[in-house]
C-alpha cells in the first residue's frame, strides 16, 4: 500500500449532505423497566424488572416456559431480544466442531422450539386474545435477536415447549421506523469473559445511551471460548442464520489464531477475515474489526505478531469499514488489566469494562442525526433530484493526506473541522493551521450551516 492516499468525502454538498456512510438510525428501548410476567403472574419471590434493565447481569429464572412483557402501544414493529447463559460461551460443540472447542450446554441453557405471539388486550401475559407472529425451532446459542409486526399490539410473549434455564434478558426495540442499532459481538473468549461473563458498572449499551441520549443499541454478545477465525468461517452459515438480521458485527477475533507469537497463521487469518466481511456485507451488515489484544508478555510469555494488527488495519482500510478499537495498545498500556493467570484474557472486572468502553468510543463517530432522513430522492442521499435550496454554495470539500500532513480544499466560512482518533476522542478541533498527525486511522468532520460532511482517512 502506498504511503499516502487520498479520500473524497463521503457526501456531496447538496444541502442533505448526507453523512458517514454508516450512519445509525435509532431504535429506541421499549422495554426498560418493564415487569416480565411468567406463566401469567409476577413473581414476588424475585425481581421481575431486572430482566428488563438493561443491565445484561447474571439472572436466574428456574423452569420459565411461558414469558411476556407489556411494552405499551404504539410501535407497529419491534425487534425483541433474549440472552440465557450456557457455560458463558454463545455456542455448544453442536456449533462449533474444533476438538478443542467443547462447550456443553445443559438441558434448557438455550431458548428454542418457541412460538412468538402478541396481544392487544390481555391482562397478565395468559388470558385474551393472541396471535403467532413468528416460530423458531432448534437453536444451539445463547442469545438471539427477532424482528416481528406489533400494529395495534401492546404484549409480547413467548412460549416455549421445555423451559429455559438461566434467563439473563429480555428486550424490546421500536424498530417502526427502521431503526438499525443492532449490535452482535462475534468473538472468542476475550469477549466470552469481557463482554459477558463480567459484571461490569456500564456496558456498550449504556454508554452509548448515555452519550446519546436517542440511542439506545440491541447488544447480542457472540464470544466463544478458544475459537479461531477459521472456526467462525466453518460456522458462517450458522452465524447468519441466527445474527444475520443485525447491522453490525463487531468482531474480536485473532488471539488464537496468533497464539504463541509467531505469524504463521497470519495469511489464513487474513483470508478469513476477508470471507467473513464479505459474508456480512452481502447480508447487510457493517463489520468492525477490533484490534486484538495484547498480553502482558511477563505472564504469557509471548506477543501478538504485529502482522496481525497490519493485516487487520489493511482489511479495514481495503473495505472501507469504520475502524475498530484498538485492543492492542490499550491494553500493551494497562496489562494491571489483563488476567493475572495468563496475562492474554482480560481482567475481572476493570479488562472487561474497558473493552465495553473502548467499543462505546470507537463507533461514536456514527451516532449522528441522518441529515438524508426524508429525502432519499435527492442527489447524495441515494436519489438523482436536486434539493429545492437557493445561494448555496455546492462546492465539495476534498479531504487529502500528504506524508503526515492533512489538508482540507473547498471549505466555506463557516464551517468547522473536527478530527479525532480511532478511540473518538477530538485531537483538532480549529486552531490554527492543520496538524501533523501519527500514523493511525482518523474521522474527519466537517459542519456548516447547511452541510455535515463524515470521512475516514488514514496515515501510515
Amino acid at each position: 500500500m502506498k504511503n499516502t492516499r487520498v479520500l473524497q468525502v463521503l457526501g456531496v454538498a447538496l444541502a442533505c449532505a448526507c453523512g458517514s456512510a454508516f450512519a445509525i438510525t435509532a431504535n429506541p428501548n421499549v422495554s426498560l423497566g418493564k415487569n416480565l410476567y411468567v406463566a401469567g403472574a409476577v413473581n414476588s419471590n424475585w425481581k421481575p424488572e431486572v430482566y428488563t434493565d438493561g443491565t445484561l447481569d447474571f439472572n436466574q429464572v428456574a423452569s420459565v416456559s411461558d414469558f411476556a412483557l407489556n411494552v405499551g402501544e404504539g410501535p407497529t414493529k419491534l425487534f425483541i431480544t433474549w440472552e440465557t447463559r450456557g457455560d458463558e460461551a454463545w455456542a455448544s460443540e453442536e456449533f462449533v466442531h474444533a476438538a478443542s472447542c467443547q462447550h456443553s450446554f445443559a438441558e434448557g441453557a438455550t431458548l428454542k422450539n418457541f412460538k412468538v405471539m402478541t396481544s392487544a388486550n390481555t391482562t397478565n401475559g395468559v388470558d385474551g386474545d393472541w396471535e403467532t407472529v413468528a416460530e423458531v425451532g432448534e437453536s444451539g446459542v445463547t442469545s438471539r435477536g427477532l424482528a416481528i409486526d406489533f400494529a395495534g399490539k401492546s404484549w409480547f410473549r413467548i412460549v416455549a415447549e421445555s423451559p429455559v434455564k438461566n434467563l439473563e434478558e429480555v428486550g424490546a426495540y421500536d424498530i417502526s421506523n427502521g431503526g438499525d442499532d443492532t449490535w452482535f459481538f462475534m468473538g472468542t473468549s476475550i469477549s466470552q469473559m469481557g463482554m459477558k461473563q463480567f459484571t461490569v458498572d456500564s456496558n456498550f449499551a449504556q454508554l452509548v445511551h448515555a452519550r446519546f441520549s436517542d440511542y439506545y443499541p440491541a447488544m447480542l454478545r457472540g464470544g466463544i471460548g478458544c475459537v479461531t477465525s477459521q472456526g467462525v468461517v466453518d460456522a458462517l452459515k450458522y452465524y447468519v442464520e441466527y445474527v444475520g438480521n443485525v447491522k453490525f458485527w463487531a468482531i474480536e477475533m485473532g488471539t488464537n489464531d496468533a497464539w504463541g507469537g509467531s505469524n504463521a497463521n497470519v495469511e489464513t487469518f487474513t483470508k478469513n477475515l476477508q470471507t467473513i466481511i464479505d459474508t456480512a456485507k452481502a447480508h447487510g451488515i457493517t463489520p468492525i474489526i477490533a484490534r486484538m489484544i495484547a498480553t502482558n508478555p511477563e505472564i504469557a510469555k509471548w506477543q501478538v505478531h504485529q502482522d496481525y494488527l497490519d493485516a487487520i488495519d489493511k482489511l479495514t482500510f481495503d473495505n472501507e469499514l469504520p475502524n475498530g478499537p484498538d485492543f492492542y495498545n490499550y491494553f500493551l498500556k494497562h496489562p494491571e488489566e489483563l488476567s493475572a493467570s495468563d496475562g492474554v484474557h482480560p481482567a475481572e472486572p476493570k479488562g472487561g469494562q474497558s473493552m465495553h468502553r473502548l467499543w462505546a468510543e470507537t463507533v461514536a463517530p456514527l451516532y449522528k442525526d441522518d441529515p438524508c432522513a426524508g429525502l432519499p430522492d435527492v442527489v447524495g442521499c441515494g436519489g438523482t433530484s436536486l434539493p429545492k435550496m437557493h445561494n448555496v454554495n455546492f462546492a465539495m470539500p476534498r479531504v487529502s493526506v500528504n506524508g503526515r500532513e492533512i489538508s482540507i480544499s473547498g471549505l466555506r466560512e463557516n464551517d468547522r473541522v473536527t478530527i479525532m482518533d480511532a478511540m473518538g476522542h477530538v485531537v483538532w478541533n480549529g486552531s490554527a493551521g492543520f496538524p501533523k498527525m501519527p500514523a493511525g486511522n482518523y474521522f474527519v468532520n466537517i459542519n456548516g450551516a447547511n452541510s455535515n460532511y463524515s470521512t475516514k482517512i488514514s496515515i501510515k
